[in-house]
């Protein structure tokens, strides 16, 4: 991370308590959300992207579909809904992490139960607004 308080290192404290404060709202948010959140989440936290990991996160009557062979229905129909509230995990992201999120994706797999959050930065200077020559602009 470009963040001096929170050194790029695997193992550091404020690094840990970070991505244990991302796996936690994010679950969280799942559960606001969907009315139930995953049993397991694990969250990875890189110098250009963020990873939520979420198990066990359909529904009761979403699995009941599955097992009747609507599993497809129950994969668009995720994706509609994640694409309807991005806006909210992008607000989580950021405010978690101090960086823009450029690009957030997010994925189902019904025979895994399982869901992929996937959050892309901005480059860290991208956010500055700049003046018509391309210079920054004073604060």
């Amino acid at each position: 991370m470009d963040r001096p308080d929170l050194p790029d290192l695997p193992g550091s404290p404020a690094r840990g308590a970070l991505v244990s404060q991302l796996s936690r709202e994010i679950v969280q948010l799942h559960a606001r959300l969907y009315g139930r959140g995953p049993t397991k989440a694990r969250s990875y936290l890189h110098g250009d992207y963020a990873v939520c990991i979420l198990e066990e996160v359909f529904t009761t009557a979403e699995r009941t579909l599955i097992v009747a062979g609507s599993g497809d229905h129950v994969g668009e129909t995720r994706k509609k809904f994640q694409d309807a509230v991005k806006e909210e995990f992008i607000s989580v992201v950021e405010r978690i992490t101090e960086r823009t999120v450029r690009v957030f994706l997010s994925q189902v797999d019904v025979e895994a139960n399982l869901a992929l959050e996937f959050f892309i930065f901005a480059e860290p200077d991208a956010g500055k607004k700049t003046q018509a020559s391309g210079e920054p602009t004073a604060a």
